[in-house]
């Protein structure tokens, strides 16, 4: 296992490329790999829902994760979930195969440990299971994942994570600053610190203590939240309108994700099909990808006026 370097900033969560005949493809993978370092991000979460995990093998998660380590060669720090199991008895067995891929940190997803209507109590007598299972010193992490529900950690869970020692990384995907506040109390003093996925809190949490981006549009504009955590602390009118800005932006994940995030790729010139196993490509009408194109305009405008502004220096994490 790799030394462990949790930066703040920007973590894109990946979305996985596929040949027409519904393939990982590798040959892609790469440069979309080099493309996320180019734009500066500071760390990758492969194997996500974003990366559509719960319709990849086993196989092919642990493909995928071992491929990005690899591409990295050490540049960022890279995360990967993929226990996509009910029983946790096979979760551990997912896990103990994605912890020896080379990953810097293995993420729990926060739905898999109890069922929707089981308590905070079970939650913590499950992980306790899979934590005893896995190696010692295997740096942890957890992921609020949307899917198949969604288990926002409670105060009570989120201490119990903080006091273990053992995690590092936490997806917040709550949309609510009162939980944000909430897991930022729980969690002071300890490893685990606290990455956004949600555009519209995202400063506010910034300056309340969170540690970073790590959502959906990240596979866009990740230059754009780079600026924005780098420039979090400056009270600068400019920093809330490139928030508003980025807020409005995101409003495109409602429209035909993740094959629009491959297209604004294919924009960028990765060697990227718009093939998906969630979403039928054929989705991404004419008028789609019109919007798309038009948001990588206003996104390259807005990167250039903010580095020719650079109205503070940035902040170092």
């Amino acid at each position: 296992m790799r030394e462990a370097n949790f930066q703040g900033g920007v973590w894109p969560v990946m979305v996985t490329p596929f040949t027409k005949e519904n393939k990982v493809d590798d040959k892609a993978l790469k440069p979309l790999v080099e493309w996320y370092i180019e734009e500066g991000v500071n760390g990758l979460f492969a194997v996500c829902q974003s990366s559509e995990m719960f319709t990849l093998t086993l196989e092919e998660r642990i493909g995928l994760a071992k491929k990005v380590v690899e591409y990295t060669h050490g540049r960022v720090p890279v995360i990967a979930s993929g226990h996509i199991s009910d029983r946790i008895e096979d979760q551990i067995f997912e896990l103990q195969q994605m912890a020896a891929t080379g990953i810097d940190a293995l993420i729990l997803i926060t739905n898999r440990m109890a069922k929707e209507e089981e308590s905070d109590d079970v939650w913590i007598r499950n992980t306790e299971q899979i934590l005893e299972a896995l190696p010692a010193d295997m740096h942890l992490g957890l992921y609020e994942c949307p899917y198949p529900y969604k288990r926002i950690l409670s105060e009570k869970v989120t201490k119990w994570c903080a006091d273990t020692g053992r995690f590092y990384f936490l997806k917040d995907t709550s949309c609510d600053m009162k939980s944000i506040r909430m897991k930022l109390a729980a969690c002071q003093g300890s490893h685990l610190k606290l990455y956004n996925a949600n555009t519209a809190t995202l400063l506010e949490s910034l300056r309340a203590g969170a540690y970073g981006y790590s959502g959906v549009m990240a596979n866009m504009h990740p230059g754009l939240y780079r600026i924005l955590c780098e420039n979090y602390r400056s009270r600068d009118r400019e920093v809330e309108k490139l928030e508003e800005f980025l807020t409005m932006c995101a409003l495109i994940e409602r429209q035909c994700y993740p094959v629009n995030a491959k297209y604004y790729l294919q924009l960028e010139q990765v060697g990227m099909d718009l093939f998906s196993r969630v979403k039928d490509y054929r989705e991404l009408s004419e008028t789609y990808k019109k919007e798309v194109i038009m948001l990588r305009d206003l996104s390259i405008e807005a990167e250039k006026t903010w580095e020719r502004r650079r109205p503070h220096a940035a902040v170092a994490y």
